[in-house]
């Protein structure tokens, strides 16, 4: 099994915004059979994610799966949407979990 997290900065004034569009991509990760979770740091290091987005996938190929949703003009109207509140690109994060 492998986990897939995203890490997002955003500003203070926009972090409840930021954590709508996070719980969106969430209930479409669980709704696709993916368990998914947002997380909200509360420590971070100097440079650590103000949110971050954790998907479970069985293989890498969901991975791109999930990144591309086969062209629905809706989820990249939603990226779009989102990226306008990030003060980076965000983080991403490929772990395989042992055992």
């Amino acid at each position: 099994m492998y986990l897939a997290r995203f890490s997002y900065d955003v500003l203070p004034m926009n972090r409840q915004r930021a954590i709508d569009f996070i719980r969106r991509e969430v209930a479409a990760a669980n709704e696709a059979g993916h368990k998914a979770r947002l997380l909200v740091p509360l420590t971070r290091g100097q440079g650590g994610a103000a949110l971050q987005f954790e998907v479970e996938l069985t293989s890498l190929d969901q991975l791109e799966e999930l990144r591309q949703r086969g062209g629905d003009t809706a989820a990249q109207d939603w990226m779009h949407a989102f990226s306008e509140v990030l003060t980076a690109p965000p983080g991403v994060e490929i772990l395989r979990v042992d055992g």
